[in-house]
């Protein structure tokens, strides 16, 4: 199950479950995935935005944005 998202300033996105495991059939141009990361994930998914050369999670933001 999906835990969390950052989308990254390059376009990518990285997605974590909740063992912290990397779902890497999600791990695409964010515009590839999207509708695909918003069916699967739960309500309480985290979403996070983050820079390329430092993915961590800068900014949390709501699941809309």
């Amino acid at each position: 199950m999906i835990n969390e998202v950052i989308r990254l300033d390059n376009g990518m996105v990285l997605v974590f479950d909740e063992n912290g495991e990397q779902m890497p059939e999600f791990q695409r141009k964010y515009q590839d995935v999207r509708v695909k990361i918003l069916a699967r994930a739960p309500k309480g998914a985290k979403f996070y935005l983050g820079t390329w050369k430092e993915p961590w999670k800068e900014r949390e933001v709501p699941r809309k944005e």
